[in-house]
């Protein structure tokens, strides 16, 4: 085909070194003998000078060549200490590598051709010298092995295919422009690949950045936390900096979930949300809802501030909170009215009510509370709605709610209460209390762990009752603009939030947050381990289409799962493959007469056939800490993330301590919880 491209011919031996030392020799020659080959002095030196500028171009050809070849066994180290990261107020750094174009997918069916593998195949020293450590391991000459790891070193841990990445020899530091930030940025990659590796080095830049900062983080990184709270100091924002943890509330700042909103009903929303929504358990949660709302929405008329603590006292005491209301209401709309109401007095004349309080099994301070109301035709939507409460069956009613009483129970019990149900008046609880609101008007670092290898339960009802409240705050600041969530003395920041084990955080709550916080300055980084894991949590597929739809930028990780590899190569173009045939014949002359009795013939033919620029095979074979990123709008790139090199730093005794306990605790749980998300049993299921 005439519009073929020509092929590289990169997988070969580096036969150019052969012409460069020749030439490399033929210069010596002339320089050293310019009579050699009957040439005067004044011809000799400058053939010299063209011989040797020769050996040393064919020279610098067979070396390409050779660190090809070396590339597609084993790639350079890359490492980086946290200071060396480097960050800009235009551009978001992510890591070393190249734009992935038609030439590096060429290159890689290349060298999985089978002639090709003596090329990419391991160096079979280093092979008996792995086998010969082993052997020796449990021997009295177990010592030799640091030696030959010394002259032969292993690979780095890292598995996974070096081509992928090795196909192309120059690469250099990849930077995204940072307006595409706001169009969130969805990190897709199995456990242990390099997703949080990612995580923190994108955090590093916007805590340098001076944005603010919040870190979800489901199973408990003690790296990840010691490091947002070193980039913080070294920011000099470290008086910005909270830790809210389940895990260790003593030391953890204080959150009330349902305290702040824009509607009261978020309040039930956030609450019912925790709770299961599959199949007839729909029907019980919206009983729930309903009555989480009665009792929110008269807790804010009398003033109180809901909170886990004083949602499940009313819960469990319904009756009293009637009176309250009540005798509230009586006192709004009909003063004096306690001249006239003698407790008792209508349940003696009035039969109907003893019998009434008798069945249900309510107080009969408020079941005469609410006759007297009614005598007056007072109307009002809270009262009325308690109205309906008090006239079910007490024992009838908790058996539709029965739902909410074990998680009330599990949110209220130990330690962990204090933290969520914080008590404001209480002066010598030196834990800071915060809120969303608070937190993005004085640009905070937020560290969210929520525990989950101890009570995946309550941490998915914690997660998902913060992200609601984050979606409020949102459309605070996306109604009345940034001076809602910003100081009038500062310029608007941007909201990083980063949601390790992002699917189990979600509701369908989430969905307007990615689908237009980005007015309000919110910047989200989603990362998960499969996109099913997204649809199973949301029990909705085209819910969950629609959230992915709103992550304008995709990394993709080494993944396990062929419909999450499609979420990338779905989205590439069908590429044209240069391919080669090789054909050979002989026949027979026709002519008798002629000398030659036969003839042959071999051929290259050169043609081309449709292919993929990447497909899901080559993201399975993808080593640990590598990923491709589909950013700026369809610019495909290639990457590997830094090594974090060690970096000495002052850590908080107690966060030293803190970090010790998470690494014990966590490294020991961390596959039981794989086990258990694989399984459908992780947070909020």
């Amino acid at each position: 085909m005439s519009d073929t491209p020509p092929l590289e011919g990169l997988l070969r031996p580096p036969i150019e070194r052969v012409s460069a030392i020749y030439a490399g020799i033929s210069a010596a020659f002339l320089v050293l003998n310019p009579t050699w080959g009957l040439l005067v002095p004044a011809i000799a030196y400058p053939a010299a000078l063209i011989a040797a500028s020769v050996a040393v171009v064919r020279w610098r050809q067979a070396k390409t060549i050779a660190a090809y070849h070396r590339n597609l066994r084993r790639l350079s180290k890359y490492e980086l200490r946290s200071a060396e990261i480097p960050f800009s107020s235009k551009k978001l750094f992510i890591g070393k590598g190249f734009d992935w174009k038609t030439k590096h997918a060429q290159r890689l069916m290349e060298t999985r051709l089978p002639k090709n593998e003596k090329y990419v195949r391991r160096n079979p020293l280093e092979q008996r010298a792995r086998a010969f450590e082993l052997h020796i391991e449990h021997g009295k000459f177990s010592g030799l092995s640091k030696y030959t790891q010394r002259w032969i070193p292993p690979p780095p841990p890292v598995g996974g295919d070096p081509a992928l990445h090795g196909v192309e020899p120059i690469e250099s530091d990849i930077w995204v422009d940072l307006g595409e930030r706001v169009g969130h940025t969805l990190i897709l990659g199995t456990t242990r690949v390099g997703k949080t590796r990612l995580a923190e080095i994108l955090i590093t830049q916007d805590i340098r950045r001076g944005d603010t900062v919040i870190v979800f983080d489901p199973k408990g990184d003690a790296d990840l936390l010691t490091r947002m709270y070193v980039e913080a100091h070294r920011a000099g924002r470290g008086d910005q900096f909270y830790m809210f943890h389940l895990g260790f509330p003593e030391w953890s700042a204080r959150y009330n979930p349902i305290g702040s909103f824009a509607k009261i009903t978020e309040v039930a929303t956030r609450l019912a949300g925790a709770l299961p929504g599959e199949g007839q358990s729909a029907t019980f949660r919206e009983f729930v809802w309903r009555y989480v709302n009665v009792i929110a929405r008269a807790l804010d008329k009398l003033g109180f501030k809901p909170s886990y603590e004083e949602i499940y006292a009313r819960t469990n005491n319904i009756d009293s909170l009637c009176v309250s209301y009540f005798e509230y209401w009586l006192d709004r709309d009909a003063a004096g009215w306690r001249d006239d109401f003698v407790e008792g007095e209508r349940s003696k004349s009035d039969k109907a009510l003893t019998e009434l309080a008798r069945k249900t099994g309510r107080s009969m301070r408020a079941i005469e509370l609410s006759a007297f109301i009614r005598e007056r035709n007072l109307r009002d939507p809270v009262g009325e709605a308690l109205f309906t409460i008090l006239s079910n069956d007490k024992t009838y009613f908790e058996k539709l709610v029965a739902s909410l009483y074990p998680l009330l129970e599990k949110l209220t019990t130990g330690s962990v209460s204090e933290l969520l149900s914080p008590n404001y008046s209480n002066t010598n609880d030196r834990r800071p209390i915060f809120d969303w609101m608070r937190i993005i008007e004085s640009g905070g670092i937020v560290y969210v762990g929520l525990d989950a290898l101890s009570d995946h339960e309550v941490a998915g009802a914690v997660g998902t009752a913060m992200f609601a409240d984050l979606t409020s705050v949102a459309g605070q600041i996306y109604k009345h603009g940034q001076s809602a969530g910003q100081s009038a003395q500062h310029s608007p920041r941007k909201t990083s939030i980063y949601a390790d084990e992002f699917n189990e955080l979600i509701g369908e709550e989430f969905i307007p947050m990615v689908n237009k916080a980005g007015g309000a300055g919110y910047q989200v980084t989603a990362l998960t381990q499969t996109w099913s894991d997204v649809e199973a949590r949301i029990g909705n597929a085209a819910k969950a289409e629609q959230i992915g739809g709103n992550f304008n930028t995709l990394y993709m990780m080494r993944v396990k799962n062929v419909e999450t590899a499609e979420l990338l190569t779905k989205q590439l173009p069908e590429i044209e493959l240069v391919t080669t045939t090789q054909s050979s014949s002989a026949s027979e002359g026709a002519d008798p007469t002629l000398v030659a009795g036969f003839t042959s013939r071999n051929e290259d033919k050169i043609g081309a056939k449709a292919g993929e620029l990447v497909s899901a095979a080559d993201l399975v074979k993808l080593p640990k800490g590598q990923a491709y990123g589909l950013v700026e709008g369809g610019r495909l790139v290639k990457l590997r993330l830094p090594l974090p090199a060690k970096d000495e730093a002052d850590y908080p005794t107690h966060l030293k301590m803190i970090a010790d306990r998470m690494s014990e605790r966590y490294a020991q749980s961390s596959e039981t919880y794989d086990a258990m998300l694989t399984e459908g049993r992780g947070i909020g299921w």
